[in-house]
């Protein structure tokens, strides 16, 4: 294990160390294509992760679903790396994840002078370090090195970033390692986003409930996090995350960033107002977005990529406040897109929601990979940066549920139900969601236990023709017992991966 702080300004010819917004943006002149809305876009030639790139060093054991490099190849690319750096330009950004005391942590980047664009989209996700001479936590990034390889060392805090210029790298970087240092704390690391929602409940009392949202890509996730319900008065949604919490044993959620990485295509003022209009100021971000000579923007247009995205401030989101923490997770939700006899929405027990977890279930949307459109599509806890076995965070989690059980989970289903031949379904729409959610915040749902699938399914939802989105309703019984067996194979197969079997179930209770 190497000491971090080896790792400073010595290695490199020259440091600009911490430069202003402003001037990070200066920087990056060369690469940007100003707006019409006076911000800056950017176009990379690496266009998404390079997750069949990235190495966790063999320092600690590694996840079915990881990629493992020893010590000893890890430090001979450390070493040349140092090599190289000798003779470098570099920017140096400190800044600090998380508001608090609990689970914060100190971040250094150090990145090549010529890719300011990165180190500036990084700068404006975090807030300003409290203690910038003592990282927690750095990352290397080279940019132009001639092998795209991503290499963490889990126990020294030490990421080193080659060959790619996506800005994603950078921020999952940190994040992938805060969440590591999270675990070893005895809390978790999540990538789910958190809200609160201020209702009156079925007792007409005024109450704050907190929520945590885990999602893959193209599920919804961002859009029902910043969602307002349509609560007027002094019912609201205050946003809190959108990418990654910390939750101790408690529940408790700590926050990480004040910037939001949101994907752009399609984005238009009428499905999506609030994420439009801070998509559109002058502080906003934009990376291989559409930009013509003019300025003018077009989110629609998806010749660079499907995978356009933006950088937002929390701040310029308007159903936000001046806490990224959540004092509570009280409804745990695991949004999934399916299309055929996945319920609008189910509720678990701590055993099915551990279920729910590992299979982190959805289906490939088109925007995805097109060729697998419509297809399974799965990932532990939502999670591509877990490092470690990841059987122990799903039992963590499950520990934390049995210990808490004013925490309650959800499998939120936000395609459809009833796809068979050229029916595409019957639409769950945004609507639909956001009035599911409102709803379990008020305690107001009927549920009834599902005896095939054990776990509790809706019969009546205020606001909601709940019988209309009842999957049993599109198929002949024999129809559907084909579907659920296959779901129910897929599943099996999924978990048994990471060896959660009943017997695993049972000695964690």
């Amino acid at each position: 294990m190497h000491e971090l702080k080896k790792f400073n300004d010595q290695l490199f010819k020259n440091v600009i160390s911490n430069p202003t917004e402003q001037e990070l943006r200066n920087l990056a002149k060369p690469m940007e294509k100003t707006t019409e809305f006076n911000s800056a876009s950017y176009v990379t030639e690496v266009r998404n992760r390079s997750a069949k790139n990235t190495y966790i060093v063999d320092e600690i054991e590694v996840g079915v679903d990881q990629k493992e490099i020893s010590q000893e190849d890890a430090d001979k690319i450390l070493q040349k790396v140092i090599e190289y750096v000798k003779d470098k330009d570099v920017i140096r950004v400190d800044r600090q994840m998380g508001m608090g005391d609990k689970f914060s942590y100190n971040c250094r980047l150090y990145i090549s002078k010529e890719y300011a664009r990165i180190a500036y989209m990084w700068n404006n996700t975090l807030q300003p370090s409290s203690n910038p001479e003592n990282p927690d936590l750095l990352s290397i990034y080279i940019p132009e090195w001639p092998e795209r390889i991503m290499i963490a060392y889990p126990e020294t805090g030490l990421t080193l970033i080659l060959g790619s210029d996506y800005f994603g790298e950078a921020k999952k970087s940190f994040l992938r390692m805060a969440m590591y240092k999270v675990k070893e704390e005895g809390g978790l690391g999540f990538h789910a986003g958190s809200k609160l929602l201020r209702v009156y409940d079925k007792n007409h009392e005024l109450k704050d409930v907190g929520f945590i949202m885990f999602g893959l890509s193209g599920t919804g996730k961002t859009t029902l996090t910043i969602h307002d319900h349509e609560l007027t008065g002094e019912e609201k949604s205050i946003v809190r995350q959108d990418d990654v919490i910390f939750m101790d044993t408690n529940g408790y959620c700590v926050g990480t960033e004040t910037g939001f990485f949101i994907k752009t295509e399609g984005l238009n003022p009428e499905q999506q107002g609030v994420l439009y209009k801070a998509a559109t100021t002058d502080r906003a971000i934009l990376e291989n977005v559409k930009v013509y000579d003019d300025g003018k923007v077009d989110f629609d247009d998806v010749s660079l990529t499907s995978n356009g995205r933006g950088i937002i401030l929390r701040s310029e989101v308007p159903n936000t406040d001046d806490t990224i923490d959540l004092e509570k997770a009280n409804k745990i939700i695991f949004i999934t897109r399916r299309n055929d006899i996945v319920p609008p929405v189910v509720k678990l027990n701590p055993d099915q929601a551990l279920e729910a977890f590992m299979l982190g279930e959805s289906i490939e949307t088109s925007a995805g990979d097109p060729t697998k459109a419509g297809q399974s599509k799965r990932c532990v806890g939502t999670n591509p940066f877990i490092m470690g076995p990841e059987i122990e965070e799903g039992l963590r989690l499950k520990e934390i549920l049995q210990n808490n059980p004013d925490m309650e989970c959800y499998i939120l289903n936000t395609g459809s139900v009833g796809a068979k031949g050229d029916f595409k379904g019957e639409k769950l729409s945004i609507k639909v969601s956001t009035t599911i959610m409102k709803e379990i915040a008020r305690d107001s749902i009927e549920w009834v236990k599902d005896e095939e699938w054990e776990y509790e399914v809706p019969v009546q939802v205020n606001g909601i023709d709940i019988e209309k989105y009842n999957p049993r309703n599109y198929y002949t019984e024999e129809e559907y017992k084909v579907l659920a067996s296959k779901l129910k194979a897929e599943r099996k197969a999924w978990l048994a991966k990471y060896e959660l079997t009943q017997s695993t179930r049972s000695e964690s209770k």
